[in-house]
């Protein structure tokens, strides 16, 4: 593998794991590439975090999240964001997955416009699955990644280029190290990690097909972060020899900060933003992670918080409104069910759901989708061709639309019952315990779970336990003994470990997460304190 060598670096990186290919990814020049992005760009990463550090301070304290004003005259500017390359003008269905090479091969040909290759909600950061997950795009890049099964023989192969979905990778975000590579005694960022090697090997071929390279980033939650991935994406340009701005990003609009400054995060990326995703289920998680101290806040159980609600809803048509008026997409957000085998009824039911989402999206005037499975394609599909005969909808400027604080703020209302509260309970232990097995994508009661929905309940059931006065709807009260009853309840619940993932960690999976909820401050991030537990 090769791409433009970089310049040497003064700085000591050591790579303290070892698997199987990584001398293909991991060359001479691609660790002097990413030592580079290091040391330029590790002190603006750590002056982010401690940024986000002192807001949450600020909102722990009783502060409310709000418009800024000092960024007043970029949200009245008549401004754009630079043209859409011909590949990103459709993107009606997008599919999402992990980067393991069977997914990579069945995501390429499932007959989406978009797949995104993540790195971050839906891979377990293994090093063996960072690895593989490189290895595997860089050989799809190139149209050679080939997977056979290997116990039933099974063989997978790409379709020709002209059919297979545009490729977009999403790196992890900002606050999450890669453990496994030090710059000077120093992790590196994942961030910079898996977005500067998958650049450094394929952004020059990708460019060359008129396919970007396009990434998604997420988690981001200021103008300030948004400035700082554009300046990372520039220098990555430049020492690629890339034209600038031949790298096209979209922004998951997935925490309850960002929201309001969305023209910001757009204005900061201008020269090479594609649009905004409404990243729903990371942005109902820091929903509650910000108003983790607000008891005026608390939200029901997370089966009753839907995009119909009042501050979701008044979200995604800000996102439209905000995406359309600057010539940006406005994406939609997750289709998490998968076919239900064996019961019509209940698999009719759940395309139900999934229908009357898409309807809603499309209505509302966003430009394309997400679904978790390429089974539910081809009705996302037919849902928006039927509504949107246009490539996109930028023209549907949503005037109509005026949203204010207290709009994106009013917490929706509803109950929590003696199921929703166990629920939670199972969905966590059992994506942890996946995903410390390395698997970070998981089918869990007909949904396909990942990292934002195992996110939601572990927070969930720290501030429901940490709100004095909570009651479920049957009134019996919401506390520790109600817990420890749930964990007691849990083997009943979950049957044969053996045929679940990751079932020989459901015991360690319930310790982290009793740990996490009886602890006074909440952990920023469920994989934080777990990754630490990973190979």
């Amino acid at each position: 593998m090769s791409a433009v060598m970089a310049q040497p670096q003064q700085a000591d990186l050591d790579v303290t794991a070892q698997t199987p290919g990584q001398a293909d990814v991991l060359t001479p020049a691609a660790l002097a590439f990413l030592t580079g992005l290091h040391t330029r760009f590790e002190p603006a990463r750590q002056a982010r975090l401690r940024a986000r550090r002192e807001r949450q301070a600020f909102f722990d304290a009783g502060g409310l999240p709000d418009f800024r004003e000092d960024t007043r005259a970029i949200r009245a500017g008549d401004w754009k964001v630079a043209p859409l390359p011909k590949a990103l003008l459709d993107r009606r269905v997008e599919i999402t997955g992990p980067v393991d090479p069977k997914m990579v091969i069945n995501a390429l040909n499932s007959g989406a416009k978009v797949y995104m290759a993540d790195f971050e909600d839906s891979t377990s950061p293994t090093w063996p699955n960072l690895i593989a997950g490189q290895r595997a795009l860089h050989a799809a890049v190139r149209g050679t990644l080939e997977f056979t099964v290997s116990d039933t023989g099974k063989h997978y192969a790409l379709r020709p280029f002209e059919e297979q979905a545009v490729l977009m990778v999403r790196p992890r975000g900002w606050h999450l190290d890669e453990k496994h590579v030090r710059v000077d005694g120093v992790p590196m960022s994942a961030s910079l990690f898996d977005l500067g090697l998958f650049a450094f090997h394929n952004a020059r071929e990708l460019a060359a097909l008129d396919r970007g390279p396009y990434f998604y980033l997420p988690k981001l939650q200021s103008m300030e972060e948004a400035q700082l991935w554009n300046d990372v994406l520039d220098h990555i340009e430049r020492e690629l020899r890339l034209p600038p701005g031949q790298i096209k990003v979209t922004v998951l609009i997935e925490t309850l900060p960002a929201v309001f400054e969305m023209d910001e995060i757009l204005h900061a990326l201008r020269t090479r933003i594609a649009g905004l995703n409404c990243g729903r289920w990371d942005y109902v998680f820091s929903y509650l992670k910000t108003f983790r101290a607000h008891r005026d806040k608390v939200l029901p159980e997370r089966a009753q918080v839907t995009m119909t609600q009042p501050f979701l809803k008044a979200y995604s048509e800000l996102l439209i409104q905000t995406c359309h008026k600057r010539g940006a997409h406005a994406m939609g957000g997750m289709a998490a069910q998968i076919p239900i085998s064996g019961d019509e009824a209940a698999n009719d039911a759940a395309l139900a759901k999934v229908r009357a989402d898409k309807l809603r999206e499309v209505t509302a005037g966003h430009d394309g989708t997400w679904v978790a499975h390429p089974a539910l394609i081809p009705l996302a599909q037919q849902i928006f061709d039927e509504r949107m005969p246009t490539p996109n909808q930028r023209h549907v400027l949503r005037e109509d639309v005026w949203v204010t604080r207290e709009d994106l703020i009013k917490p929706s209302l509803g109950t929590i019952t003696r199921a929703g509260f166990e629920g939670n309970v199972e969905v966590c232990v059992r994506y942890l315990a996946a995903w410390l097995d390395g698997n970070g994508c998981v089918p869990i009661h007909w949904l396909m779970e990942d990292a934002a929905t195992a996110e939601i309940a572990r927070t969930q059931l720290w501030q429901w336990l940490h709100s004095d006065g909570l009651f479920l709807d049957d009134g019996t009260p919401v506390d520790f003994a109600l817990l420890e009853r749930a964990f007691l309840n849990l083997p009943t619940r979950l049957g044969d470990r053996s045929r679940i993932p990751g079932g020989s960690r459901i015991n360690e999976a319930i310790g982290v997460l009793d740990r996490l909820t009886q602890a006074d401050v909440l952990e920023d991030f469920l994989t934080l304190p777990a990754y630490a537990r990973l190979d």
